[in-house]
């Protein structure tokens, strides 16, 4: 349990820990290219853990010290198993999808699964995307969800038609592996693609390390055969979701929170337009190389098209809670297939405290500025929730989270930050 003390303005600075979504590219990358890699600023937590070990598992030798990586990678040839092979992922859906396809390029059966509500998740398009090139791959279950089964003998390569519209790290799963294919891979998505800056993302570190990827927008992908990652140095930058917390801290109490360790000129996470949801809201905001400042100020109701960034719809409606009026959030049904069904577990723990929340089909309708009250809360065993809870704890006094270490699937130390830079901890916390 985790006891929240309300804070009214502040003025600090907090560096912020490197990137998660970073961190499971570059670690996969690495483990693909040839000799050394040291990862700097590397984002220890449990979703990319999970992602370490089962490349361990797979023959790549990894060790970690303070915050740097180091990679011995195997030059795209995973360690042949005569056995089948089982790789429990958690629920880290980051991990069982990003490496369901690199796992290809190994020789024999592969078997991923994960807890109980990760084989509620859907992944049948990267399943059946996959067998478009030549690997069998199917749904243990039959139902479109984990476990999946993989048999193969490495990546024959071609064209592929993949759904754009559940997740993009189904193209991004394709994408990390396919300079090591037998063929060129082109990929066509279909409909439109949801949480774009992620697909961003993958291509900037593949692109970094030497790998070239042709595009044509979101619509469709080719990767010239025959590529290699360049194995060498590489530095994450700060994770801009774990950011948002702290800014929404600094909305909500009227303060000034300065973030360092953020590059809002030349990053490609897509999550870095928060802020621009802020200054909608009312905020004042100041950009700088490696740092961002905001200002809270008195907070005005928005409409906001969430779907590139999904990761920030908790953060808004904590937020939307203190914003006069009706904020609509919209075109995110996907997160209903997240840690949590998100769009359903924000209804109800805001209405706990007195909130009043819509649901509608794709989205969330939140009436701010009505009398709130604290109480205990369920952040559901989702690490975003929780943390957006926080933020409005920082308003309503009582509030007490339930299984605060939810957290640690991607911001490992945020309570131990949190309680240094926004405010002391509370006595009683468990």
């Amino acid at each position: 349990m985790k006891k929240i003390r309300p804070l009214s303005g502040m003025n600090i600075a907090v560096r912020i820990p490197g990137s998660k979504s970073i961190s499971h590219r570059a670690i996969i990358a690495a483990s693909l290219a040839s000799g050394e890699s040291l990862i700097q600023s590397f984002l220890e937590c449990e979703d990319t853990i999970h992602t370490a070990n089962a490349l361990q598992e797979l023959g790549v030798e990894i060790s970690i010290k303070a915050e740097t990586l180091r990679v011995i990678g195997r030059e795209g040839r995973l360690r042949h198993d005569s056995r089948r092979k089982r790789l429990y992922l958690g629920n880290s859906g980051t991990s069982l999808r990003l490496l369901l396809s690199v796992v290809a390029l190994g020789r024999g059966e592969f078997v991923l699964t994960g807890t109980g509500r990760m084989l509620e998740r859907p992944i049948g398009p990267l399943v059946r995307a996959l067998r478009q090139l030549g690997i069998d791959a199917f749904c243990v279950e039959k139902n479109d969800c984990p476990p999946v089964s993989i048999r193969t003998n490495g990546i024959r390569g071609g064209r592929v038609s993949i759904a754009g519209d559940q997740s993009s790290q189904f193209i991004s799963s394709i994408l990390l592996c396919a300079p090591y294919a037998e063929n060129d891979v082109e990929i066509v998505v279909t409909g439109e693609m949801v949480s774009r800056p992620y697909v961003d993302i993958t291509i900037d570190v593949m692109e970094q390390l030497d790998v070239r990827v042709d595009r044509e927008e979101y619509r469709y992908f080719r990767v010239p055969h025959g590529q290699r990652y360049r194995s060498g140095e590489f530095t994450i930058q700060g994770d801009v979701s774990s950011a948002s917390y702290f800014w929404a801290a600094s909305a909500v109490t009227g303060g000034t929170i300065t973030t360092e360790n953020i590059h809002p000129y030349t990053t490609r996470q897509g999550d870095i337009r928060f802020l621009e949801i802020l200054e909608r809201m009312g905020c004042f905001v100041e950009k700088k190389s490696d740092r961002v400042v905001v200002h809270g100020r008195t907070l005005s109701p928005i409409e906001a098209d969430m779907n590139t960034m999904p990761d920030m719809v908790p953060t808004l409606a904590a937020v939307a809670l203190f914003a006069e009026g009706k904020t609509t959030i919209r075109n995110v049904s996907h997160l209903r297939f997240k840690e949590s069904d998100r769009l359903h577990a924000v209804a109800v723990e805001w209405s706990r405290l007195g909130g009043r929340v819509e649901g509608i089909d794709d989205g969330l309708i939140i009436h701010g500025g009505r009398p709130l009250s604290g109480t205990i809360v369920d952040p559901h065993d989702d690490h975003r929730l929780a943390m957006s809870l926080a933020v409005v704890g920082l308003r309503v006094p009582g509030i007490t989270i339930k299984n605060k270490k939810c957290v640690n699937k991607s911001f490992p130390g945020f309570w131990e930050l949190w309680d240094k830079r926004i405010c002391a901890p509370v006595i009683g916390d468990v």
